[in-house]
């Protein structure tokens, strides 16, 4: 008899820590506990920490409560300019109310992820390539706002979505670049015409200046030869300016004049009188010399 009992306690013993086992659960600090007893929604939802639950009658939902990133697959659409691009975006929301997430809808991540691709494509039909391409942070605002209408039911919250990449064609792409360097050229002309007019205003005012003062521009043609020297270089071509042509011609001109007078001068005198200088005997000939004598020795 007192076997038969302590197996009976030893047996409700066992069961009742199954029965504990059973009905303890663990909700952690980022999830919520939504709590269905056979099959209908009870009201209060468990927060963090140890629970309990009635075991075989209740069933406990755990709710992700952290912020999910979701990317959107690219969406390919035509653009209103009649455009064809790619578009792919990234959409950040969380479950405000997990009651909802699980009652309202059968599978929140889905819905929002089918939300998003239908919204994207939405919007690029709506834009232009020019807003697709610098005007995004209002495209973003746009789709936020269409995607967060619908997920307001559904017990979500769409924190933010984001526009990642926009793929245009290769003909496209190649129109654009050419498009740039057509307008860098242009600018580059622009700023190069207005480079030559300042230049040419400064260098009228420069010829002004050196204009009062010839000995300036000697100063600046030896700058410049100065300048040209120091670069090392094998050939040196050194400008003459018309001024200094002009003072040589002058001064070629004056030096005649000067000539003349003592040119004269040399003819009104006098020629000087030449010295007689004595006649040089004439060497004799061969035949002319006098025999030399010769000895005869005995």
């Amino acid at each position: 008899m007192v076997d038969a009992l302590v197996t009976l306690v030893v047996v409700v013993a066992c069961l009742g820590v199954l029965g504990l086992l059973a009905a303890a659960r663990v909700v952690k600090q980022y999830e919520r506990g939504v709590v269905f007893r056979l099959g209908r929604l009870r009201s209060d939802i468990r927060g963090p920490g140890f629970t309990m639950i009635t075991p075989v009658v209740d069933r406990l939902y755990k709710v992700n409560m952290q912020i999910v990133t979701m990317p959107v697959p690219a969406q390919e659409g035509i653009t209103r300019d009649n455009v064809t691009v790619r578009v792919d975006a990234v959409v950040y929301f969380k479950v405000v109310d997990p009651a909802e997430a699980l009652v309202a809808v059968e599978d929140y991540r889905f819905a929002v992820s089918q939300m998003a691709q239908t919204s994207l494509r939405s919007i690029i039909g709506k834009s232009d390539l020019d807003d697709l391409l610098s005007n995004r942070e209002k495209l973003n605002q746009g789709l936020e706002l269409m995607i967060d209408s619908p997920a307001v039911g559904w017990g979500v919250h769409i924190d933010r979505v984001e526009i990642k990449d926009v793929s245009l064609p290769e003909t496209m792409k190649r129109s654009m670049a050419r498009q740039a360097e057509a307008d860098r050229e242009r600018r580059a002309r622009v700023i190069n015409a207005d480079a030559e007019l300042q230049a040419s205003k400064k260098l009228a005012e420069a010829a002004a200046q050196m204009s009062d003062t010839p000995s300036a521009l000697q100063l600046r043609l030896l700058q410049t030869v100065m300048a040209v020297a120091a670069e090392k270089n094998s050939t040196l071509v050194l400008p003459i300016p018309v001024e200094l042509l002009r003072f040589l011609e002058k001064g070629q001109q004056e030096i005649p004049g000067r000539e003349a007078a003592p040119a004269a001068e040399r003819e009104a005198a006098p020629a000087p009188e030449q010295t007689a200088q004595p006649a040089r005997p004439a060497m004799p000939t061969l035949t002319e010399r006098e025999p030399e004598p010769h000895t005869v020795d005995r």
